[in-house]
């Protein structure tokens, strides 16, 4: 894993995550937070392709990151979860996957766009699993207080 790129990919991260939390009028106030926690859950996708190669694993562990960055950033800030969550999430999102599927649709080579369906279908599976699995820890956790 080459240094430079992985700051490039995070630092690319980070900027795509800032830009769409101000298309989505988040508050100037919680952009750096938003912008760290869509970052901080690239760097994690990114370490673990490269220790495991595993997309389902690296995704599911990347959302959870998101997700408890994102519930513990709304608790410190007073904010809503989803300042940080939605935003966060965009870096994980599989859109090569998805344009993959539409490019061997058009290319008729339906095998190639079935593999990429199905795997562009289990790798937003497992982000959705994280958010659910991380909301879920949350909320059990703070109805007992």
């Amino acid at each position: 894993m080459n240094p430079l790129s992985v700051l490039l990919q995070v630092g690319s991260a980070f900027l795509g995550v800032v830009t769409l939390a101000v298309l989505f009028h988040v508050p100037r106030k919680y952009l750096l937070s938003a912008g760290l926690t869509g970052a901080g859950g690239w760097f994690i996708e990114l370490l673990v392709m490269n220790q495991t190669d595993n997309a389902m694993m690296s995704a599911f562990l990347s959302a959870s990151f998101v997700a408890v960055i994102s519930q513990l950033s709304a608790r410190i800030f007073k904010a809503p979860v989803t300042v940080y969550l939605v935003p966060g999430i965009l870096p994980l999102v599989p859109g090569v996957g998805m344009y993959r599927i539409v490019y061997y649709l058009l290319q008729e080579k339906g095998e190639y766009a079935s593999y990429y369906f199905s795997y562009t279908l289990q790798v937003a599976g497992m982000i959705a699993l994280a958010v659910f699995v991380v909301d879920s820890f949350f909320r059990v956790l703070y109805q007992r207080r």
